[in-house]
C-alpha cells in the first residue's frame, strides 16, 4: 500500500509535537473559562494559546480554542478526554474536541480536470505548510493522474454520469472510508455531491468556488464577468451541505481588476485567488481553528 503524502524535506513541522488543541462550543454562562483552565491546571497542562468568542451578551453561544503543552500531563490523552467529559463538558453542555496537534489530519482530495488547487495543496503538504497528509486523490477523469503520482499519491478514477451517480458515489464513499479520511477537499471537483454522499462519508467536506460581485453563474462565469465589466473578482471556501454553495463559509478573498483585463486574464487571476483561499480554509480546518454554529463559522 502506498504511503500517504506527508510533510517532508527541510521545512519545519506544522506545529509543536508536544501540544494538544481543545475546542469548545456551548451555551454562554459564567465560569466556563475558569472551569476549563482549572481542569487543565489540575492535570499538569500549561496553556500556550487561548481564544474565545461569545455570540451575544445574554443567551449567546460561547466558543473557545485552547492550545496547551502535553509535557507535564498526568494522564494520556484518552483518559484525559474521559475526565474532561465528566468533570467539565457535561455540566456546561459542551460540544468539544480534544486533538493531538502532532497528528496530521488525513485529507482526501477530489478533483476533475482543473489542476491549480490540486497542485497547490499537494505542494503545501510536501513543504510542511499544512498539518495534513494526503492518502488519496479521487477523480472522475484521468487527466491529472500524472500530477498526483508525481507526489506519490494514489489516484483513483471513478467515472460519474447521470445514470451511474448513486453507484459512483457509493464507490467514492467506500474509497474514502478505506483511506481513513478525516476530511475531504473538493479541489475543483466539478460534480454536485448528493445528500446521500454527504451523510454517508462521515467527515467534513470543504469546497472552493468563484464568487463575483455581482455573482455570475453558468458554464463560463469569467466571460460573463468580463462582459459586465466587474472591478472585483474573488473566491469563497466553505463546508459542503445539501444547499448548493450555501454551506458555512471558512475563508473568502477578492482582488481588484481593471478594464484592461481579458476573459483569459480574469481566468488566470481567478484561479490564483481560488487556490489561496482554499489553502487558507484548509489550513484553518487542519489546525482546528474552525467552529461551526448553524450556517456560520467562528475562525480563530
Amino acid at each position: 500500500m502506498t504511503a500517504p503524502l506527508s510533510p517532508s524535506g527541510s521545512a519545519p513541522a506544522p506545529g509543536p509535537s508536544d501540544t494538544a488543541v481543545l475546542t469548545v462550543t456551548c451555551p454562554d454562562r459564567g465560569g466556563i473559562v475558569a472551569a476549563v483552565s482549572q481542569f487543565l491546571f489540575n492535570h499538569g497542562a500549561n496553556i500556550i494559546h487561548s481564544d474565545q468568542h461569545s455570540s451575544g451578551l445574554a443567551g449567546g453561544t460561547f466558543f473557545m480554542r485552547m492550545e496547551f503543552s502535553l509535557a507535564g500531563l498526568d494522564l494520556a490523552l484518552e483518559p484525559l478526554r474521559r475526565a474532561f467529559q465528566s468533570v467539565v463538558a457535561e455540566p456546561f453542555g459542551m460540544e468539544w474536541r480534544l486533538s493531538d496537534a502532532a497528528r496530521p489530519g488525513r485529507m482526501a482530495l477530489m478533483v476533475s480536470r482543473y489542476d491549480h488547487c490540486l497542485l497547490d495543496l499537494l505542494w503545501r503538504v510536501r513543504r510542511g505548510d499544512l498539518n495534513a497528509e494526503v492518502p488519496l486523490v479521487l477523480s472522475n477523469h484521468e487527466d491529472l493522474r500524472g500530477d498526483a503520482e508525481t507526489f506519490g499519491v494514489p489516484f483513483h478514477v471513478i467515472p460519474v454520469t447521470r445514470e451511474n451517480k448513486p453507484e459512483a458515489e457509493a464507490e467514492q464513499v467506500r474509497r474514502l472510508r478505506e483511506a481513513g479520511a478525516d476530511f475531504v477537499v473538493l479541489a475543483r471537483y466539478m460534480q454536485i455531491l448528493s445528500g446521500d454522499f454527504l451523510r454517508e462519508v462521515g467527515c467534513p467536506v470543504i469546497n472552493i468556488h468563484h464568487s463575483f460581485l455581482p455573482a455570475f453563474v453558468g458554464a463560463n462565469p469569467y466571460r460573463a464577468a468580463f462582459e459586465r465589466g466587474v472591478k472585483l473578482i474573488g473566491a469563497t471556501s466553505h463546508y459542503v451541505t445539501e444547499d448548493l454553495d450555501a454551506g458555512p463559509i471558512i475563508a473568502q478573498d477578492v482582488i481588484p481588476v481593471t478594464h484592461r483585463e481579458t476573459p483569459e486574464s480574469l481566468v488566470r487571476l481567478g484561479r490564483d485567488v481560488e487556490r489561496q483561499v482554499l489553502a487558507r480554509a484548509v489550513k484553518a480546518h487542519a489546525d482546528h481553528r474552525v467552529l461551526v454554529e448553524g450556517n456560520k463559522t467562528v475562525v480563530f
